[in-house]
C-alpha cells in the first residue's frame, strides 16, 4: 500500500547520556486494541462493500472514503504486529536518515545504495533527499525479493530432506 509504511520496530538508544534503553514496541493493549480495529474495519468493509462509517459523540455519522478506510486498516493491523507505523504524503521528500530509518538500515548503506543507482534520490542543495514513494516502491520489492529467496531455500532444503523428522528409534546404549 502506497499510504503508508510499516517501520522496523528500533532497539536504538537516545542519544542523552542519561536516558535509559527504551524500545518503540507496542504495548500489548495498544496491540490488542489495533487488532480489534483490524478485524472491524475488515468485517465492516466486506459486510458493506468497503463502506466504512465513524460515530462522533452526537451520533452523527461520517462515512469515510475508501483510501482512508486502507490507511486505517493497515496501520492497525502493523500496529496490532507491534510495528510502528509512519503515514506519509506520496510526494514527501525524506532526509537519507529518514530513509534509512523506513529500511531499517544505516545511512551509510542508504547513500550507497543513491550513489549506485539502486534507489533514486535529487540532489537539494549539498543534500539527498528521496521521495517516500520510491523508498516505498524499493522496500516492497526488497521484501519480496527476500521472501522469494527464503521459498527457494525451504525448497531446496525440502528437496534433501532438511525438514524429516527422524523415524528410526535409536536403540539406548547398555
Amino acid at each position: 500500500m502506497r499510504h503508508i509504511v510499516g517501520m522496523a520496530v528500533s532497539h536504538r538508544t537516545s542519544p542523552d547520556k542519561n536516558s535509559t534503553k527504551t524500545s518503540n514496541a507496542i504495548p500489548a493493549p495498544e496491540r490488542s486494541a489495533a487488532a480489534r480495529v483490524a478485524s472491524l474495519l475488515l468485517a465492516n468493509s466486506k459486510k458493506r462493500q468497503g463502506i466504512v462509517q465513524v460515530i462522533d459523540v452526537d451520533g452523527e455519522r461520517q462515512e469515510l472514503p475508501n483510501a482512508l478506510a486502507e490507511v486505517m486498516y493497515r496501520a492497525a493491523e502493523l500496529l496490532a504486529e507491534g510495528r510502528a507505523v509512519t503515514v506519509l504524503p506520496d510526494e514527501e521528500m525524506l532526509s537519507t536518515q529518514a530513509a534509512a530509518d523506513i529500511l531499517n538500515v544505516s545511512r551509510q548503506y542508504l547513500v550507497r545504495l543513491v550513489d549506485t543507482g539502486e534507489l533514486a534520490a535529487e540532489k537539494v542543495g549539498s543534500h539527498r533527499r528521496l521521495r517516500a514513494t520510491d523508498v516505498a516502491a524499493f522496500k516492497a520489492a526488497r521484501d519480496a525479493k527476500r521472501a522469494s529467496a527464503l521459498d527457494r531455500l525451504a525448497s531446496l532444503s525440502e528437496d534433501v530432506g532438511g525438514y524429516e523428522l527422524e523415524t528410526k528409534r535409536r536403540s539406548p546404549r547398555a
